[in-house]
């Protein structure tokens, strides 16, 4: 028996025609949709300060006044957490959209996320609750399920653990629909999205990936026939390592070995996931806490032409004054100009100035005044990309635990009756795995100086004011060479915005991959966005681009 199992939405944002795609485009059981991450809870948290009855995603309201009506037609079930701080105004308003459409659907919410009353200063606090709640929801008949907060993956493992009758005690099962989950929840990053290999299939709109569960936790991963994109053993490994770090990946439901994951090619689009084991889950949840930081303002200087450092050394020290009471101040010179270019564009370089402060007014007129006036009296070709405004505030991310015990996580049926959901029976602690066995190392040979991407694909993301660099191998002998190349001092060495800070590399050679974790390279989180990139979505094909000395049989 099969559970397939379907997601449309991979953020609060994502392809608006998803759902219709998903529920026209084959056989579905369950559609899910994710739409919460650690930035979106702060702007739904915003979202609530000007109104107490918003707080949810409103973009997934829209498409089911769409799609309701289908899905209730094809029996698909839709599961979402677009309830964000407020799934129970959510149920409320799908029960009176379906009402006023003639559907006799019910619908269903989960609750006890919410511990911002217990943070105070917290703008949104909210505890990660695992799939039971939902899999309550379910098995009462619901046709719609919306929550707060749960983990990604709690959108699959509750509806497997619904229709398979899985108990807390079915780790293996319950690690499968994680493990199945976690590749579904960022949409078409499973289907060539995001890939470092895009160039291997036709990505120009990538089909939503699908999940063929079955009751002993195995499940293929594929997606509708017909759409774009395309799944391998790539796509799937990539998505794998994204967000993730050591080998256990602990969840509330249960801790996911993803040193155990085997993936086979099952034919065309079709990637089998076997073999996962799972473990008692942490004996904590966590908990994510959202707070308004203060407030950061920019303006990027553009600098054309020769004499590119001392234009930047010029506006730096004219700046300076107007900066001296700003508590944080940072300048980035990005050298983007090119010799005797063709275009102005190519001989320009770009000087980034970001500031932050608890008082918006230092960040504000101050800065933009000070910005303004250099028009007429500062290097020759002065202009900036855009003026700078009056500031804008900024969040704070970081991450607590509390016990399973203190959080109320209930499921609220359509007609008001409330489930309790009972807290993990058993925990264990989270530790390390022993570091595994590596492969031979390849015989000496030829070498080529040559960027790593040639030989290995990379994603990485973010985990608070962490971020994660996954490195995978292609093919084994790759592999060989990989896991005794890449070591820490040389992820260093390749990426020299690291050198300072701590990295943890993590080894998981069924998948023939390194998992880095780079501590503190985003600050206090996306919201704050303390870098560039400040989701470090790049970061891994930063990497790629690195040079180093490849033996030239992989090459």
């Amino acid at each position: 028996m099969t559970l397939r199992i379907g997601n449309a939405s991979g953020f609060y944002g994502d392809r608006f025609d998803a759902m219709r795609e998903m529920l026209t485009g084959g056989e579905l059981d369950v559609l899910t949709g994710d739409y919460l991450a650690e930035l979106t809870m702060l702007i739904l948290g915003r979202d609530r300060l000007k109104d107490p009855g918003a707080g949810y995603a409103r973009t997934f309201l829209r498409q089911l006044e769409e799609c309701l009506g289908l899905a209730h037609e094809r029996g698909v079930k839709i599961v979402s957490n677009a309830g964000g701080l407020n799934p129970a105004g959510l149920a409320r308003r799908i029960s009176e959209l379906a009402d006023g459409l003639g559907l006799p659907v019910h619908v269903a919410h989960v609750e006890g996320d919410d511990l911002t009353a217990r943070h105070p200063g917290s703008l949104a606090a909210h505890a990660y609750l695992g799939g039971f709640g939902i899999a309550a929801c379910l098995r009462e008949g619901a046709d719609v399920v919306v929550t707060g907060r749960v983990t990604d993956a709690a959108l699959v493992t509750g509806p497997a653990a619904a229709h398979f009758g899985w108990g807390p005690g079915d780790y293996d099962r319950l690690a499968g629909a994680v493990v199945a989950g976690h590749v579904l929840e960022c949409g078409t990053q499973a289907t060539g999205g995001n890939y470092a290999f895009f160039q291997d299939g036709d990505v120009r709109r990538p089909g939503f990936p699908l999940a063929e569960l079955h009751e002993d936790g195995t499940a293929v991963i594929t997606k509708h026939p017909g759409t774009g994109g395309f799944v391998d053993v790539g796509t799937v490994t990539a998505q794998l390592l994204y967000e993730t770090a050591g080998a256990r990946y602990a969840g509330p439901d249960v801790t996911a070995r993803l040193d155990t994951i085997r993936l086979t090619q099952d034919g065309p689009d079709r990637v089998r996931i076997d073999g996962v084991s799972g473990e008692a889950p942490p004996p904590t949840l966590k908990v994510g806490l959202n707070r308004l930081g203060g407030f950061r303002n920019e303006v990027a200087f553009v600098l054309t032409g020769l004499d590119i450092e001392a234009k930047a050394a010029l506006v730096r020290e004219q700046m300076a004054p107007a900066l001296t009471k700003v508590a944080d101040v940072r300048w980035e010179l990005a050298r983007t100009d090119r010799p005797d270019a063709d275009t102005e564009e190519a001989a320009s370089a770009l000087l980034r100035l970001v500031v932050r402060d608890a008082e918006q007014e230092a960040v504000g007129r101050a800065l933009s005044g000070a910005a303004v006036e250099l028009a007429l009296a500062s290097y020759p070709g002065f202009h900036v990309l855009a003026p700078p405004g009056k500031g804008s505030p900024y969040g704070v991310f970081e991450d607590v635990y509390v016990p399973h015990g203190a959080v109320g996580h209930v499921a609220v049926l359509h007609g008001g009756r409330r489930i309790p959901v009972p807290s993990a029976h058993d925990t264990a602690v989270l530790e390390d795995v022993p570091q595994p066995p590596l492969p031979e190392p390849l015989p000496p040979g030829p070498v080529r100086r040559a960027p790593l991407g040639l030989v290995a694909g990379a994603r990485s993301g973010d985990k608070g004011g962490n971020a994660n660099v996954g490195v995978w191998a292609r093919t084994d002998e790759a592999w060989r060479w990989l896991a005794h190349t890449l070591t820490v001092d040389r992820f260093r060495e390749l990426l020299p915005e690291t050198a300072d800070l701590t990295v943890v590399r993590h080894p998981l050679p069924n998948l023939r991959a390194l998992n880095f974790v780079v501590e503190g390279i985003l600050g206090a989180g996306v919201a704050a966005q303390h870098r560039f990139d400040p989701q470090a979505k790049a970061l891994g094909e930063w990497l790629r681009t690195r040079h180093l000395d490849i033996p030239e049989a992989l090459l």
